[in-house]
């Protein structure tokens, strides 16, 4: 991996990691998202981050900063700035994010903090929602002769931007979807009604298969299968866990029935052949 943000470096600081831990089981970390995390100084952690995911981190102090919907969020600019500050306090900082850093992570913000302040930076990918969910339900997001695009996006917006922030859908999303692919909706379970009631609105036939997950890879996990028209008219239960859903003709491809009887329960591998002390390889600029 290559370490990035060296020009204008400021000497004295320490390097931050952007570590995916991926949709929440701790043993679908990277090997190298384990290795960083066991040497890490100080984790800055989003929110739904389970215990055994931070235990990778034995030695570093913890620092909650998640965002969410429903709750108690922490600013944007003051993450920004803790970032910055616990580089000049730590040698290896681990911003920790669900999923992959690159989808939905506000990463690129986070970098111009860091950029700004001559912090070193690197990023170490996880597994992101998509394709955890699309595990979970035991489908490919994909199938030849009938799905080979796949967008992933979400309805929400953030405080200022498209003129609100408070997570209507504007419908702007749907702009570009195709029926002909597969589409994998973010942070829209709240309004997975309005979600669908848009896409029907553009085009999408009322048959198209429908896969709510929750909690992928959790052992809370669940799986709802439906269709567009029928999440359009009724919506999704609320609770606490996140949802991501699948939508499109590959999700409809084998009968539910039979994708539950043939698929095996995940099978945690503990974390004893990990070596979480191995060094973090530090290339040189």
């Amino acid at each position: 991996m290559t370490t990035y943000g060296s020009r204008g470096e400021a000497s004295g600081l320490g390097r931050v990691f952007f570590v995916g831990a991926g949709p929440g089981a701790a043993d679908l970390l990277t090997v190298r998202a384990i290795r960083v995390l066991g040497r890490a100084d100080v984790v800055l952690h989003d929110a739904l981050m389970t215990d055994e995911v931070l235990d990778w981190a034995p030695g570093a102090e913890l620092i909650p900063v998640g965002k969410r919907c429903d709750g108690a969020s922490a600013e944007q600019a003051w993450i920004d700035r803790a970032l910055v500050d616990a580089a000049r306090r730590h040698a290896v900082v681990v911003r920790l994010k669900g999923g992959d850093p690159t989808v939905f992570g506000r990463l690129d913000e986070e970098i111009d903090a860091l950029d700004a302040a001559g912090v070193r930076w690197e990023i170490v990918p996880g597994i992101t929602a998509a394709s955890a969910a699309a595990a979970q339900a035991g489908h490919s997001l994909t199938r030849r002769g009938i799905a080979r695009r796949v967008d992933i996006v979400t309805p929400r917006v953030g405080r200022g931007e498209s003129g609100h922030g408070d997570g209507r859908d504007d419908g702007d999303w749907a702009e570009d979807l195709s029926p002909s692919g597969t589409v994998v909706l973010y942070m829209a379970g709240r309004i997975a009604g309005q979600c669908a009631r848009t896409l029907l609105a553009r085009g999408f036939p009322g048959g198209t298969p429908v896969v709510a997950v929750r909690a992928a890879s959790w052992p809370g996990a669940a799986t709802e299968r439906t269709t567009l028209t029928a999440l359009a008219a009724a919506g999704l239960p609320v609770d606490a866990r996140p949802v991501v859903l699948l939508l499109g003709q590959a999700l409809g491809s084998r009968p539910a029935a039979e994708v539950v009887r043939r698929r095996l329960a995940a099978v945690a591998v503990g974390q004893a052949p990990v070596a979480v002390d191995a060094p973090v390889p530090v290339p040189v600029a």
